[in-house]
């Protein structure tokens, strides 16, 4: 074994408390390095009367890396620890002290997790994972009162701009909410809503008002009152990193100079306030001038910050904020929002706009999720021919271990949004290749979130141009994309498995486009096959069992000989499906622990 690979640290996503009675265990082996590996536990006051060997499970591999992962119940809720890792004759133990070939005297070197403290339990909202969340730009939905529509509104279907606007507002919703119940949409994510001179809304002047081109804060209300009457979440955005230009308080700093009682309340690097070769003296979201940086460390900032999260919060009894340019927030700041906005609603969904890795947020101080553009950044590149299965494969398994397990059940799967180009043209127009994608965020662990419009085929490459306003005429509109999307997510919404269960790679190969992989519970077992190429292919893997079914059709699939054998079209997939018999721990033949998923067998 190449021992410089072995690791593991007793803190993050490697050791943590899942609930008050678990602690989950991960370590890493090189790749197709160990045979097996075994957490061997106890309690360190009790360690020969409590001692335990759990075997661990391959979870994820990437490129370079296995992951192994496993789930100890301490008795006593304190955790002593070592591993121990099997390859051929070899065999190898980790703990505190390092890694030996010989066994040390336990307890005392030992790795520990110390007690589990439900007060510091990582713990996310149970609903978030049965939610399938649908993203609202308001001005482009749907115009449903004409009377307050901004002056120069354009006709309802125009050309995009940076600066133009058509009138979508809170009435609109509220006509189209039976046509999201139909689609089966159970929670909304409206961008910013609040008083701001622009169309999108991301340079806020009054953060507790509703913009009067959407409506009023009463109509607010009435709309998430609705929606929860439909079964329907709502979450808000959350513009906490810069406001605009005309935010009162930017104003009198533009007035009165350093003088300003609010001078603190941004990042100014130089008076008086202005921009010098294009970039302003005060930090701003990039270097926009008319987005001006708060000092979320003044006191003052962070009380008024605060304090609207928590209004919206029990004013209009809101679900949830996503949080604008997360990541170039104080992590005390976030830490505080969460205290506050988890006592007005201990239900509240946290997400935030994170980009890249985002572990620093996760760890149940601050999110609860981060909009996941790595994920969607990966199928994106896979389902447009960018890599072959395996490498994907080793791609998402990196992705699943950088977060703690409850942090991937509810992490924020997107495909695009209103700041990426529109997923049809992240596919090159190709709505095969859109469908595959489609299947795959919905049988993948998450929650996922479509972008309004996509579902009946709108286009659009970046921004403005992926913010066109919404078709509403149904000769204009894909239904048959349409009823595509809403046989997926009811597929979903009605078996647990492809939200909270199981997921494992069963196939995929260098150099190939196919994949085969599993969602598994203990009530349903699921395997997803699929042809990312735009050749026909017969895909075969072995599967014990004789009672599948096709999950979209109904119809009975059969294994000849042990070997299930799955023609598909160019760029198809089926999904099959069985109920499990409690007594069979096992449907599908398990490979060796040793083999890699590069040598699975998916035939052509």
């Amino acid at each position: 074994m190449l021992l410089e690979a072995l690791y593991h640290v007793p803190r993050d996503k490697w050791a943590y408390a899942y609930d008050k009675e678990s602690v989950h265990l991960r370590m890493r082996t090189k790749r197709d390095d160990a045979d097996a590996a075994y957490v061997m536990t106890g309690d360190k006051y009790a360690w020969d009367q409590t001692f335990e060997e759990i075997a661990m499970e391959k979870a994820a591999s990437d490129e370079l890396f296995d992951y192994w992962e496993a789930c100890a119940r301490p008795k006593y809720k304190r955790l002593s620890y070592l591993f121990r890792i099997e390859s051929g004759d070899e065999t190898a133990y980790m703990s505190s002290k390092g890694i030996m070939h010989e066994m040390q005297q336990p307890p005392g070197n030992n790795f520990e997790f110390p007690y589990i403290h439900e007060i510091d339990l990582f713990k996310v909202p149970e609903w978030a994972k049965e939610a399938v969340f649908y993203q609202i730009m308001p001005d482009r939905f749907a115009n449903g009162d004409t009377a307050n529509d901004p002056e120069g509104t354009e006709p309802w279907g125009g050309e995009p701009k940076y600066n133009n606007f058509f009138g979508g507002d809170i009435q609109g919703v509220i006509d189209h909410l039976d046509y999201l119940v139909d689609l089966g949409v159970n929670a909304i994510y409206f961008t910013p809503l609040f008083v701001s001179p622009s169309n999108h809304k991301y340079d806020i002047i009054d953060y507790k008002k509703v913009d009067p081109q959407f409506g009023d804060n009463e109509q607010l209300k009435a709309l998430v009152d609705l929606c929860h009457e439909k079964g329907i979440r709502v979450m808000l955005d959350a513009v906490f990193n810069h406001c605009s230009k005309e935010f009162p308080p930017f104003q009198d700093v533009l007035e009165n100079g350093e003088q300003s009682k609010y001078a603190d309340w941004f990042h100014i690097n130089s008076f008086p306030v202005e921009v010098v070769d294009g970039i302003p003296t005060y930090d701003t979201f990039g270097f926009y001038e008319a987005m001006p940086k708060f000092n979320t460390a003044n006191p003052e900032v962070k009380s008024y910050l605060l304090d609207v999260a928590e209004y919206w919060i029990k004013e209009v009894k809101l679900d949830g904020w996503r949080l604008d340019v997360a990541d170039e927030i104080d992590h005390h700041f976030w830490h505080d929002f969460r205290k506050v906005v988890k006592q007005a609603n201990p239900e509240a969904y946290i997400v935030g706009e994170v980009w890249s890795d985002s572990l620093a947020w996760l760890l149940g101080d601050q999110f609860d999720s981060v909009m996941n553009y790595p994920f969607s950044g990966t199928v994106l590149e896979f389902f447009n021919g960018g890599m072959d299965s395996y490498t994907f494969c080793n791609k998402i398994g990196g992705l699943l271990m950088r977060y703690p397990k409850q942090s991937n059940e509810v992490i924020f799967n997107l495909l695009c949004s209103h700041d990426t180009p529109r997923l049809l043209n992240a596919l090159g127009e190709d709505k095969r290749k859109m469908k595959l994608a489609v299947a795959f965020l919905f049988t993948f662990i998450g929650t996922p979130c479509i972008y309004y419009g996509d579902e009946i085929g709108l286009s659009g490459e970046g921004d403005p141009n992926c913010r066109k306003c919404m078709e509403w005429d149904p000769g204009k509109q894909d239904l048959e994309l349409r009823d595509f999307y809403k046989m997926l997510i009811s597929l979903r919404k009605e078996n647990h498995a492809l939200r909270g269960g199981h997921y494992r790679i069963l196939g995929a190969c260098k150099d190939d486009p196919c994949i085969i992989y599993e969602r598994m519970d203990s009530e349903t077992h699921f395997t997803i096959w699929m042809n990312n190429s735009p050749e026909p292919r017969s895909l075969s893997h072995a599967i014990e069992t004789e009672d599948w079914t096709d999950a979209l059709t109904g119809d009975e699939v059969r294994p000849e000989e042990g070997i299930m054998h799955i023609s598909l079209e160019p760029y198809g997939f089926r999904i099959l499906s069985r109920r499990l018999d409690q007594e069979t721990p096992s449907m599908v033949h398990n490979t060796s622990r040793k083999e890699s998923t590069e040598h699975s067998p998916v035939h052509r």
